[in-house]
């Protein structure tokens, strides 16, 4: 159950790393938790863990490729909650390492449909939402662009972090107020696909990074 003072927040990309770690460093501080993810299984498990500390959370288990089920999440977040006071964007698809010259046709299509495309529709349909509560955006960033074999997804978080720099530049007079975020690297499994048998021992834990994110808010 939430109340009207309640506070807001939506993360995109929760059900792990960072984005679960984020979800639950709000929950704890008293924010109600729209978490988005694929994998309904260890959205679950992230809910289980929120009720554990005293937080609360609706689960929103869909595919932000799918433009019909962000709409019917938004209709939803609008008829119960009248808008949002904070949204963290930290889905994302790490694909293969590979040579500019040879990467795969699916590995790019899949990289720009997640990391931009599906990105451009969630800022396109949250703003309103965003807007009626005076509300914040984080993008979590990640520079790779330029880096050898980072070809796809240096490329996608390029054009993920120019998208959030024009809505920033367009809405400083108006909000919402967007906030960049790069995170320390972390023993995530996404940067186990980039640098399998790296040693993890010296990387910043996602809860670490978590509430690094939440003081900067």
């Amino acid at each position: 159950m939430t109340n009207t003072e309640q506070k807001i927040a939506l993360v995109t990309g929760a059900s792990r790393g960072l984005g679960a770690a984020v979800a639950e460093k709000l929950a704890a501080d008293g924010f109600h938790v729209i978490a988005v993810a694929r994998t309904a299984g260890a959205l679950e498990e992230l809910d289980d863990r929120i009720q554990a500390t005293g937080g609360t959370a609706t689960l929103a288990p869909f595919d932000i490729t799918d433009e019909d089920a962000i709409k019917r999440m938004c209709i939803s977040v609008h008829e119960r909650w009248g808008g949002l006071d904070l949204w963290v964007h930290c889905a994302i698809h790490a694909a293969p390492l590979a040579p500019a010259a040879h990467i795969a046709d699916k590995d790019w299509d899949k990289s720009f449909s997640i990391n931009v495309t599906a990105t451009a529709r969630l800022i396109a349909n949250i703003e309103s939402l965003l807007l009626a509560k005076s509300g914040t955006v984080v993008h979590v960033d990640d520079p790779m662009d330029g880096h050898k074999f980072f070809g796809t997804y240096g490329a996608t978080k390029a054009a993920q972090r120019a998208l959030f720099q024009s809505w920033a530049h367009e809405s400083v007079k108006t909000g919402p107020e967007i906030i960049m975020f790069t995170p320390n690297p972390m023993p995530t499994a996404c940067r186990a696909r980039f640098y399998p048998g790296e040693d993890r021992e010296p990387l910043f834990h996602p809860s670490e990074e978590a509430k690094r994110l939440v003081k900067e808010l």
